[in-house]
């Protein structure tokens, strides 16, 4: 399986054949707490880096999505969206987001290793 990179924004992110698969981390669905709504992108629609793409919803609050990468979505996760729970229980595999076909999928090294991401969230 590929290495996750991850976001300040606390999406991780896995290339594998072209396509990234997008998904939030697993302090993200801590912080939270129980999702029970998601709303995902539609295939087709073309995404700028860091654009506001879906929105998560749980007991707690409602949070946006970013896309850490530029390009176009490719597939949304109905799994989640028929289960959303799937967030909290699988963050990095089942519960997957959106794919995006990268612009440039160069822009994904540039992210956070996971060394890097947790030293991140503990300086939070």
């Amino acid at each position: 399986m590929a290495e996750l990179k991850y976001t300040k924004d606390h999406e991780w992110v896995r290339l594998e054949g072209g396509v990234a698969t997008i998904g939030i981390t697993d302090h993200a669905q801590n912080a939270l707490g129980d999702v029970v709504f998601v709303d995902l992108p539609e295939a087709g629609r073309e995404v700028a880096s860091e654009e506001a793409i879906a929105v998560v919803e749980s007991v707690k609050a409602a949070s946006d999505v970013y896309a850490p990468i530029a390009g176009r979505v490719v597939e949304a996760n109905a799994a989640l969206v028929e289960d959303p729970a799937l967030a909290n229980t699988a963050p990095t595999t089942d519960g997957w987001f959106f794919k995006i076909e990268p612009s440039d999928p160069s822009v994904i090294d540039s992210l956070m290793n996971e060394a890097d991401y947790a030293a991140y969230v503990d300086s939070l």
